[in-house]
């Protein structure tokens, strides 16, 4: 007995050791090309030890042995010198820790890094409310590591959470499902796009080892030309994360172009894949430019060029981060408008109303966004470019609430199953509105320069980020969780979180709005004594914040494992990917499904079934009108 149970576990060490091989292989490859890269920059300089340039070239030089290390050796080197490709994409829990072609396991791989930088980028804010709870400094040990921990923190919600969250997730799993592609135009490139994620992630939470980012998300210069040599992971870190960005872009417009099934017509269009092609535009069109905004920071700071220095311009830096970063607030959002369109249809069993209001929405929004992005240097700028950006950003709200209307119409005398994700789609509703209409103050040039710097700019941004995208996101993560894992979540549970998230967040930083305007600075570990009592209640209320989340995190992960099996399509939509199995199969359709009429005509009559599945019960599945054929 003794003998079998040590080949046993024998057997288990060694798959074990299969599954993580890549992977280990990946880490020592990438510290082996960071020491390469710094030791022969420190031989090149003729210096000892590691110099700010060392840093720059170990980490591209570790960069490359990482991606060659997990996978792109055998499965995209070889192949480009007609040498085949050697290359095992593993199965079961192995083919998420290596290079992986199929788009559900890189959905996957982006939403688990995701939720994993929001949870490390949380416990972060949880540290920064610990300390504003009194107007002393008492929890951090300098403002230099309050201003570390806050410049990590908003760097990896931004670049790590909200950028990539619902389009290197989502966007990777359901785009091919919802158009009836087998898989991405580009499969071996979108493996690749992946892998650029976590050594970003690492990168930016790392800086604090160098000093940390003592600029905040934004790295305004010329101080971080000036600042800790960890600004530089801050720099090469965001370029990584952008990289990532802009090759899932790429594939998602062509494969959006070239790969949707015979009847799929741009008229029939899921919402949700609008709204990832749109985004994926504006990911193609803006991330070069915050890519050569970084280089030149990175040169600057190594002290070779002057571009925002005193010689050079300091306030190009600002056009150049925010002629990305505006955009960047609709490639955030416009991904969450998608989610609302798509699941409140099926959710209120209603047709969706102004479809092509809404797609117009999307085109107007993508075009206008680029033309806005100067309302966040009101007090920098000239004053000829005032009213026009002013103008500029308060027309944009005009497109935005065609999605706005599109969602109130569908609402409106809609059959509501108040289910979880659901009310987390009201929810995010709800909160963007706040968002929306304090934005407006802000886009009005005296009122912005009241209110600049100061915390009511933390609660408008919050309330459109993480009140508005996050929200939508855990909806999505609810709303497909049976399709990406054969099972239910426990509704119980995750209305409970949804109520917990929605008080919490709400308690937390609409008081914001009232600090800020009753003069507390933002990214400052002090403020007056006569604010700490409210600082103390917004403190609780994050905390409150904080505990909801571990409540979705625990009903998601058990439900993965433990959790009733789910019905096919348990919601009874009529996308395509509701017409498939659960989880689908590798090449996703038995036949190449042929699209017949448009996905939202639900009707105003007629009973409809339960839409929560009751676990261990039998029911017959409708067949919807606008359900789409199947041919050989």
């Amino acid at each position: 007995m003794s003998i079998q149970v040590a080949r046993v576990e024998e057997t288990r060490r060694g798959r074990a050791l299969e599954a993580l091989g890549p992977l280990l292989r990946a880490v020592l490859w990438g510290l082996a090309g960071f020491a390469l890269g710094a030791f022969l920059t420190a031989v090149a300089q003729g210096e000892y030890g590691l110099t700010q340039v060392g840093v720059v070239v170990g980490y591209v030089t570790g960069l490359g042995g990482w991606l060659l290390g997990i996978g792109a050796w055998e499965a995209v080197v070889r192949p480009l010198f007609g040498l085949p490709a050697r290359w095992d994409e593993g199965a079961g829990t192995a083919r998420y820790l290596r290079l992986n072609t199929d788009h559900k396991v890189i959905g996957l791989q982006y939403v688990t890094t995701a939720s994993a930088a929001f949870l490390g980028a949380g416990l972060l804010a949880m540290f920064m409310r610990a300390e504003l709870s009194s107007s002393e400094l008492d929890v951090f040990a300098t403002n230099q590591d309050y201003n570390s921990a806050m410049g990590v923190h908003g760097t990896l919600m931004i670049f790590a959470v909200a950028v990539v969250a619902i389009v290197g997730g989502f966007g990777n799993y359901f785009v091919p499902l919802l158009i009836g592609a087998e898989d991405m135009v580009f499969p071996r490139l979108n493996a690749i796009s992946y892998w650029f994620v976590p050594p970003g992630v690492i990168a930016i939470a790392a800086s604090p080892i160098l000093g940390g980012i003592q600029t905040g998300w934004t790295a305004y210069e010329p101080l971080g030309a000036t600042e800790v040599p960890g600004q530089l992971l801050y720099y090469v870190g965001v370029y990584t994360l952008g990289t990532s960005s802009l090759l899932t872009g790429i594939n998602i417009i062509a494969t959006t172009v070239y790969m949707r099934a015979p009847g799929l017509r741009w008229s029939r269009l899921p919402m949700f894949v609008w709204a990832m092609l749109v985004t994926s535009i504006l990911n193609v069109l803006w991330v070069p430019v915050i890519g050569a905004g970084m280089i030149m920071a990175i040169v600057d700071r190594l002290g070779a060029t002057d571009f925002f220095g005193p010689s050079g311009l300091p306030v190009l830096w600002q056009d150049i981060f925010w002629l990305f970063g505006h955009p960047e607030v609709y490639i955030i959002m416009l991904p969450a408008f998608g989610l609302w369109l798509e699941i409140l249809p099926v959710m209120a069993r209603k047709t969706l109303f102004g479809y092509r209001w809404a797609v117009a929405g999307f085109l107007i929004v993508a075009f206008m966004s680029g033309i806005v992005w100067a309302h966040h240097m009101f007090v920098t700028v000239d004053d000829e470019r005032l009213i026009p950006f002013m103008t500029t950003t308060e027309l944009i709200s005009i497109p935005t609430g065609f999605m706005f209307i599109a969602f109130l119409g569908t609402l409106w005398r809609g059959r509501l199953r108040l289910t979880a994700p659901l009310l987390l789609v009201v929810m995010s509703a709800l909160n963007f509105l706040i968002g929306g209409l304090t934005g407006v103050f802000l886009a009005d040039v005296p009122a912005d320069l009241f209110a600049q710097d100061t915390y009511y700019v933390v609660a408008h941004f919050h309330y459109v980020i993480l009140g508005g995208m996050v929200f939508a996101w855990i909806a999505g993560l609810y709303y497909w969780f049976p399709k990406y894992t054969g099972r239910m979540y426990s509704e119980r549970w995750a209305k409970i979180g949804a109520w917990l998230t929605f008080a919490g967040f709400n308690l937390a930083f609409f008081p914001m709005f009232l600090v800020g305007l009753d003069g507390m600075n933002r990214r400052v570990a002090s403020y007056p004594s006569y604010l700490e009592g409210m600082n103390v209640f917004i403190s609780i209320a994050g905390f409150l914040l904080g505990l909801s989340f571990v409540i979705h995190v625990a009903n998601l992960a058990y439900s993965w494992v433990r959790g009733p099996a789910a019905e096919a399509n348990p919601w009874h939509g009529k996308t395509l990917e509701w017409q498939t199995t659960s989880p689908p199969p590798h090449e996703n359709f038995a036949t190449e499904p042929v699209v017949t009429a448009d996905f939202y005509g639900y009707g105003d009559a007629g009973p409809e079934p339960d839409l929560v599945p009751v676990p261990g019960a039998r029911r017959r599945r409708p067949v919807p009108a606008g359900r789409p054929e199947t041919r050989e």
